[in-house]
Formats: C-alpha cells, structure tokens, sequence
C-alpha cells in the first residue's frame, strides 16, 4: 500500500458550526489534482484505530498547504473536530480518487450538497486560476447557516463574474431540491462535464435529473464515500492464497474456467506487462508483487482509485460500493476486487 506520512495540523478553520478545514504542511513529493481525496487515521479506543477518507477542498493550482473540510456526521468526523488544532499531528495515506476533471479548459456543471462542496471547490478554485473553463454551481444546503465556504464562493463570483455562477438551494425556504428542479436548473449546461457530491439522497436525485438531460454517463462523475471494513493503516500481512476476509469465492475457481492460471496484459507507464494470474489472487495484488506500480487506495471496491477498463476477457468482481452500471457497462473493473473468469485478459489503465 502507499505509504503514510504524519502531517502536521498548521490550522483549523471553523467554516460553519458543524464543519472545519483542516490544513496540513505538505509534504515533500506528494502532488495531487483537483478532486482528489486523503484517508486519515482517527484514534479508536475499540479498535485502535479507524481510516476515513475526506476530499482535499484546497486547490494544487492555488494553495500551498493540503486542506480537507469536514463535517460532523459520525465518530471519525466528530473526533476530528473536536480533537485536532493546529500542531497536531495525524497519519495520512496520500492523495487518490479519480473524481477530477479532464481538463481545466473544459466547462463544468458541478452539483452539491452539504459538505460535498469539499472536492467541487477544489475543481471550481484550479479551473478558475489555471484553466479557462467556465463554471456553473448549483449547492444546496439546509439553510443559510450551513453554507460552507460561502464567503469564499462570493468573492470568487465577485472576481471571475463572467466563468463563474453560483446558484444556492436552502431546503428552509424551498424545500427537498427534486430531480425536476435540478434538471430545469442544469438545462443550460447539460452539455458540460457534469460533477456531483453529496449525500446519497441528493446524488441519486442529481443523477436522475442528468439522465433526463441524456448527459452521457462519461460525462458524469460522481462521488461515493462508504465507511471502510478494513483499516488501510494496519500492517497485517494479507494471505496470498485468499483476500482478508478468506471467502469462499476467492478459495475456489470460477465455475467453468479451469484451474490452470489465467494471463494478463496490460501497458503502463509505457510499460508493456504479461503476467501468470492465478485464479484466486486480486489483480490489484498480482500487479503491485510483480511491481507494477498500478493505482489503488482502499483495496476494499469503495473507491475508484483502482478502477481500469477491460479490453479483452472477463472477470468476476467480489466487491463493488462505487462503480455505476453505465460504468460496468463500459468494462470498468475494481483492480483490487477482480479474478480472472477467462484464460486470456488485457485490461487498460487511462
């Protein structure tokens, strides 16, 4: 797994009362782009630790320190604020996620909802400063109080009038936003690549009104954060001839496939790779043994850091929190849950 590095707090914003950003010196070597996550390491008194995953709200194009922001919504969250100030230290995994725009000259619709504005902003602020995008931000919120960054967000109109709208919903004047109302709000820029953040309940709504627009689910990213089964923080060594759980479908082939060992090719970082992969081994693990640097975060198929597209072949997926049917559809895989079904895969990373 990447490693983790332990960043030093250097402030603590109060965004609103039930949010704060934390903002971590970073560290040497670390990048990241727009949208993307960190996984932090929280103190647990049951389990010894827990591992949250919290987007980045800073932008690399803009700030020089690492920020995420945070709202109190569980244990990992509420001991966040109300335990780390400046100085702290905290164990961090470096930044991951594939929630990011493809390019910042592109114009973006960007839809959230409480403190999925998180990752949009950091979108919003590197399109603003380092592309020539324009950009339309629908985010609703509970009420006016529970608005965050929304200071920020006014001077950025006030600075970038002409690239940048911003249009709120407050549920204590107009209620529940619905998937008609979203879709009447997103009409103008249904042409644009298409973000959404949020609650379940108001990504699902967004997703339904986009779809009643025909934005093509390639240009629709959303964002899904699930709590973690396994602490990505523990240096347990895992089994090579199971997964850490050691479930029966990963202790058996796949009905009809044989038990001779299937092959796998793929390129990266023009690299060409042909691997032996065994029936009951990940292919994310098959590639990190054989030092294929291939992207992951959570090994767990509750985030798409892994994710690759197969061009050849089948594969059976033991686990899947994130990935849409469209994305099935498209051939999408989670690295880090895949077995081989076929004798002969090739997958590729983009």
């Amino acid at each position: 797994m990447p490693e983790p590095a332990r960043l030093r707090v250097v402030a603590v914003v109060e965004e609103t009362g039930e949010s704060r950003s934390l903002v971590f010196e970073a560290p040497p070597g670390w990048s990241y782009r727009p949208g993307q996550f960190l996984t932090l390491r929280i103190p647990s008194d049951r389990t010894g630790s827990v591992a949250r995953s919290y987007s980045l709200s800073s932008s690399p194009h803009v700030d020089d320190a690492l920020q995420v922001t945070v709202k109190r919504a569980g244990y990992g969250s509420n001991w966040l604020c109300d335990n780390v100030v400046a100085g702290s230290e905290v164990d961090v995994l470096p930044p991951s996620g594939a929630f990011v725009p493809s390019s910042l000259d592109n114009d973006v619709l960007l839809l959230a909802a409480g403190s999925g504005i998180t990752p949009v902003m950091s979108i919003a602020k590197s399109v603003l400063a380092a592309g020539t995008g324009r950009i339309a931000l629908i985010y609703a919120n509970q009420h006016q109080d529970a608005v965050i960054f929304a200071e920020e967000l006014r001077e950025m109109v006030a600075r970038h009038p002409d690239r940048l709208l911003v249009v709120h919903w407050l549920e204590s004047v107009q209620g529940l936003p619905t998937a008609a109302a979203l879709r009447e709000l997103s009409r103008p820029f249904a042409d644009r690549e298409c973000f959404v953040c949020g609650p379940g309940g108001f990504m699902d709504t967004a997703e339904e009104a986009l779809r009643e627009l025909d934005v093509p689910s390639a240009r629709t990213h959303v964002e899904r954060f699930v709590s973690l089964k396994r602490n990505p923080f523990e240096r347990k060594k895992r089994s090579t001839s199971s997964g850490p759980t050691g479930g029966s479908a990963e202790t058996a082939p796949e009905p009809g496939s044989g038990s001779a060992d299937a092959t796998v090719e793929l390129d990266l970082d023009g690299k060409h790779h042909k691997l032996r992969w065994p029936r009951q081994k990940r292919l994310l693990d098959l590639l990190l043994e054989n030092g294929v640097a291939a992207p992951f975060s959570c090994r767990e198929g509750a985030c798409s850091a892994c994710a690759c597209r197969i061009e050849r072949g089948e594969v059976k997926m033991l686990q899947n929190s994130v990935l849409e049917q469209e994305d099935l559809d498209d051939g999408i895989i989670l690295a880090c849950q895949s077995l081989p079904i076929t004798d002969e895969i090739r997958i590729a990373y983009e």
